[in-house]
């Protein structure tokens, strides 16, 4: 035994050189540090995929971008209640934004997460995307065009558990 560990050991069990646990904080510190620099860079809302793609105008074409900036669709006629015509599946459109945002909600008949929503103009049609992520659809997609005269929604259902693709449509619920 050195010198200094004799010294120590007389000292009694509850002695710890200063040096130690000044080296313990300030790892312990900076550990801390990092972690929370991790969390808030990998975390952070506008940099997460669904955020940038909900926040992203989408337009197909600069002509019709150019069109429908000067005469915007009638946004409004999207919200409400829809109800599918082969189930008791309930999509309800809360909001919809100029920036291609859609708050919806879906249901069968409990709620469904909704993990997001938009909706986009394509060849002078309006037409909403919905992507499903709850346990049993993580992934499932709805593809939807407004039809303006009939004021249904149709379009395509991709299941993505089972991996199928079904043609739907939405009555509005009145």
């Amino acid at each position: 035994m050195s010198k200094e560990q004799k010294e120590n050991h007389k000292k009694g069990p509850s002695y710890a050189p200063k040096r130690s646990l000044k080296k313990a904080i300030l790892l312990t510190g900076m550990s801390s540090i990092i972690v929370l620099l991790l969390l808030f860079f990998f975390f952070r809302p506008e940099w997460s995929a669904v955020q940038r793609v909900e926040t992203t105008p989408f337009t197909t074409d600069a002509d019709q971008d150019t069109i429908h900036q000067l005469n915007p669709p009638d946004l409004s006629r999207l919200q409400g209640r829809w109800k599918r015509t082969d189930g008791d599946y309930i999509m309800e459109i809360q909001n919809t934004s100029s920036n291609g945002v859609v708050v919806a909600g879906y249901f069968n008949p409990k709620p469904i997460h909704v993990g997001r929503a938009a909706w986009a103009i394509d060849k002078g049609s309006l037409y909403v995307m919905v992507e499903l992520q709850d346990v049993n659809y993580p992934g499932s997609t709805y593809g939807l065009q407004y039809d303006r005269d009939a004021d249904k929604l149709t379009g395509m259902y991709f299941q993505a558990v089972e991996e199928s693709t079904f043609q739907v449509e939405f009555e509005r619920e009145k």
